[in-house]
């Protein structure tokens, strides 16, 4: 799993400082919730599209994959809005469905929104390092250490938790344990996994805890970082290229009305 997730090359966008390129892509989260014009979000769509497939970094086979999920969003926004949406130009209707010119304006735009959010989504979650993410949060933007180390070691565990659900199932196929069908199966299945693993998950916490108290770690105290994160020239190309493309996307939907 995590070899799906390490690009082919590292483009400009992974030595972009991750904090800034989470507030960015933040502030054009917002900027696509609040817009109700359908080109503008559709070449915000395109904007954010041609920065996924052109400068993550991975190959276009694994972005096809990652892009099912964006597509199926998209068809079911924009599907539920036409056949559910109210309207009064009312081109087809049948039952409790209907179809009318503004429920496809908006069934497009809402599709067009949750399509753009998946994409500005995956841009930052492929082309930024978690740990690296975290460390620039705490120190550009004072993010409390408790909480940034917390999602840091929750990332850390997650393969060991893979690694143990795998060890799990060895064991149970091993003593030729099997479940039942159905919903029974199913509760047979969180009985025998959900015990042992909740039971690791407290010892690896307690060593956990040991291991911190030991390097005597407190917290709100004044820290140095491992991993030092700052602002570099980089940066500045980003916000360039984000407030020309903004600005380009803004003449071209605009000027289409």
């Amino acid at each position: 799993m995590p070899a799906w997730f390490t690009p082919d090359r590292e483009t400009w966008l992974f030595r972009v400082n991750p904090a800034l390129k989470f507030m960015i892509f933040v502030l054009l989260l917002l900027i696509t919730l609040f817009t109700r014009n359908l080109p503008f979000v559709s070449w915000l769509a395109v904007l954010f599209g041609i920065l996924l497939y052109g400068f993550s970094g991975y190959p276009i086979r694994k972005l096809v994959l990652l892009s099912i999920p964006l597509v199926i969003s998209f068809a079911s926004s924009a599907f539920t809005m036409m056949l559910f949406g109210k309207g009064d130009a009312v081109l087809w209707q049948w039952g409790i469905l209907k179809i009318s010119e503004e429920s496809i304006q908006h069934g497009l735009l809402l599709g067009t929104k949750s399509l753009t959010f998946g994409l500005v989504g995956f841009t930052f979650l492929l082309t930024v390092q978690p740990v690296l993410f975290f460390y620039a949060m705490m120190q550009q933007y004072r993010l409390p250490s408790k909480y940034a180390y917390s999602f840091i070691a929750s990332i850390r565990l997650l393969p060991l938790v893979v690694e143990e659900i795998h060890v799990r199932t060895n064991a149970l196929k091993v003593r030729g344990i099997t479940f039942s069908r159905g919903m029974k199966g199913l509760g047979e299945r969180i009985q025998a996994y959900t015990v042992p693993l909740f039971a690791q998950s407290i010892r690896r916490a307690q060593r956990i805890a040991i291991a911190m108290e030991a390097k005597q770690y407190q917290m709100g105290a004044a820290r140095t970082y491992y991993y030092p994160t700052s602002y570099s020239r980089i940066d500045v190309v980003f916000i360039g290229v984000v407030v020309v493309s903004v600005a380009g996307v803004m003449l071209l939907a605009f000027g289409m009305n």
